[in-house]
């Protein structure tokens, strides 16, 4: 494999990684700051649980690409 497609998946991984890291933090913050998270004998609102889960599909995917570049090897 030409060096260029190991230099690429580096770049994805990472910008998936710094996706992952920024969604997760933010929906926390967001949650935190509005008061929906920590509020007692409440559920909060979905969208939390849905930006979670993505950030949590971006690490994952992350992984997935970090693993299929150390095959490229």
């Amino acid at each position: 494999m030409p060096k260029i497609f190991k230099a690429l998946t580096t770049i994805m991984a990472w910008i998936l990684w710094i996706f992952a890291l920024v969604t997760g933090f933010s929906t926390l913050v967001l949650g935190i700051a509005s008061g929906d998270l920590f509020k007692v004998n409440t559920i909060p609102p979905i969208q939390y649980t849905a930006l979670f889960a993505i950030a949590g599909f971006y690490a994952i995917l992350a992984a997935v690409i970090m693993l299929i570049r150390k095959k490229m090897e």
